[in-house]
């Protein structure tokens, strides 16, 4: 095994549909790093638990874990319940928290990506605009994240981007659409900003009935599976600095 463990801690949900996306994800990024054992856990609804998982990490003999929370931005999740779970692992266990996944020119490739298999093409950017739609935040921060996300997806050339929610904040998916059309924009493409299917994206689905296109979630998309890699990468270089230093 090269380096330490990388355990993904997704949200976790009642629909069966988000573990499943979740372990391709994990399994995709695998067959990036063979060498590097990959765990996947879970703050809710699904097995295994993330306390489970590092009781049993420990118990097996593992001594360093790098958490990386499978999340777009930090918001409540990554601020407060990732570590208040991680603050109950074992003594034995070093673990380091990566950092979330956004924001990343990779995540704004893998929007494109799922835009272009919706049957988009570059040509089609310059009459085309997307609404960028999340789950949703009360959090500023993670708000913030959306909107400058939103501007680096209009500054590869779509004619205008908006941010949406399908929860906590404003505005939903269907009014960024309509406010997109009253704008006069030819075509009109939703692009969730979620990695798995479940209640909140199958909200933005509904909200996008009058858009022409809608893209897929990210699930596991390469550059999303390339982006746990480097996350990875760089908890565990920061660790070496603070070794040495």
């Amino acid at each position: 095994m090269n380096g330490p463990v990388l355990l993904v801690i997704a949200h976790g949900s009642r629909d069966p549909r988000h573990a499943a996306t979740v372990r391709a994800l994990v399994a995709r990024a695998r067959s990036l790093r063979p060498g590097l054992r990959m765990e996947t856990a879970f703050l809710d609804f699904d097995l295994p638990s993330v306390s489970g998982t590092l009781d049993r990490l420990a118990a097996e003999g593992v001594r360093d874990v790098v958490a990386l929370p499978l999340l777009l931005t930090r918001a409540f999740h990554a601020k407060a319940d990732i570590p208040a779970v991680l603050r109950q692992a074992p003594p034995v266990l070093r673990v380091r928290r990566a950092e979330v996944l956004g924001p990343s020119p990779l995540l704004v490739a893998a929007v494109e990506r799922r835009l272009y298999e919706a049957g988009l093409t570059p040509g089609d950017k310059s009459s085309t605009g997307v609404v960028l739609a999340s789950a949703g935040s009360s959090d500023p921060e993670a708000i913030a994240v959306i909107a400058e996300t939103a501007r680096e997806l209009r500054r590869t050339g779509w004619c205008s981007v908006r941010p949406a929610f399908a929860s906590a904040s404003l505005p939903r998916t269907e009014d960024a659409v309509r406010t997109l059309r009253a704008d006069g924009v030819r075509r009109i493409a939703v692009a969730p900003y979620v990695i798995a299917p479940g209640r909140l994206p199958d909200r933005i689905a509904a909200g996008a009935a009058e858009a022409d296109v809608l893209a897929d979630v990210l699930g596991p998309a390469p550059e999303l599976a390339r982006l746990l890699t480097e996350r990875y990468e760089e908890a565990v270089a920061a660790r070496r600095v603070a070794v040495a230093g």
